[in-house]
């Protein structure tokens, strides 16, 4: 296939280890990220960054690494045009709160107050990085998404669903208790919303198909991608998390890269052009 687009997630795929592009996963120096990132710009082929960061650090980031866009929550809000021109999908939100984004709605409800109190210790916000999210509360901690989704179905709240997101490392600013560590990051946000689901509508708006499009990613979340491109790559640190090589049976269209983060980032755009 011709690739004419690459869509790529940030944390743990095209950054490495503390968000670096200069290191391996194994803290040693390398420039490979950088040269791939140069040779696909002078390919010509545009680069969109999807991630679980807000709206403000992806245009941050696009300006960082020359993208051509961004698709920022887990997939709520695409943008393009330096930010200035955005678009907000809010997946299953009841019809009665049309007009208004999700985490008003949940705020509005006292969803995430509830879901808090009912799991003392095992989850909080992700401060600070919480404080600016549209359409997902963005929270921390060590529970099963499975079972708070059943919570949130017998409360009336099943339009939502919580996302595992992967794990991050133990802070100083986190309260939870021992056995919610090391934490994992959650998306709480309406059913619906995926980083698939973004890409298909980015493709739609540039007048692309699938066929014309890679992803890159390194998370359970990234999998969603892959019905929306031509091809997906895993990073190998990614591949190796608990449970990831049975899901990724499931998914025809998934490469494995041979090294982890940016190291297998690059070689996963360098086989793309």
């Amino acid at each position: 296939m011709a690739t004419r687009i690459v869509y790529t997630d940030l944390d743990g795929t095209m950054v490495g280890p503390r968000g670096s592009f200069w290191h391996t996963a194994g803290r040693d120096l390398t420039a490979s990220p950088a040269t791939a990132l140069l040779e696909l710009h002078r390919a010509g082929i545009p680069l969109v960054l999807v991630s679980g960061r807000t709206h403000d650090q992806l245009v941050e980031a696009a300006r960082i690494f020359a993208a051509d866009g961004s698709i920022a929550e887990l997939g709520s809000l695409i943008s393009w045009a330096a930010g200035r021109e955005q678009h907000l999908l809010t997946g299953e939100l009841p019809a009665e709160h049309t007009g208004r984004t999700p985490m008003a709605v949940m705020s509005a409800l006292g969803v995430v107050d509830e879901l808090l109190a009912a799991h003392p210790g095992r989850i909080e916000w992700h401060e600070p990085w919480h404080a600016t999210h549209t359409a997902d509360a963005l929270l921390r901690g060590l529970v099963h998404p499975v079972a708070v989704d059943r919570w949130l179905a017998d409360r009336g709240w099943g339009w939502l669903t919580l996302k595992d997101n992967g794990q991050v490392p133990a802070g100083p600013r986190m309260t939870l208790l021992p056995e919610a560590l090391p934490p994992r990051v959650y998306h709480l946000m309406p059913r619906g919303i995926t980083k698939g689901a973004a890409i298909r509508w980015d493709l739609a708006r540039r007048g692309l198909a699938a066929a014309d499009a890679v992803a890159i990613g390194d998370s359970v979340s990234d999998l969603e991608m892959a019905p929306a491109v031509g091809r997906l790559w895993v990073t190998a640190n990614g591949a190796g998390v608990p449970g990831m090589a049975e899901l990724l049976t499931a998914v025809p269209n998934a490469t494995v890269t041979d090294a982890p983060m940016g190291e297998g980032w690059a070689q996963a755009v360098s086989a793309s052009l």
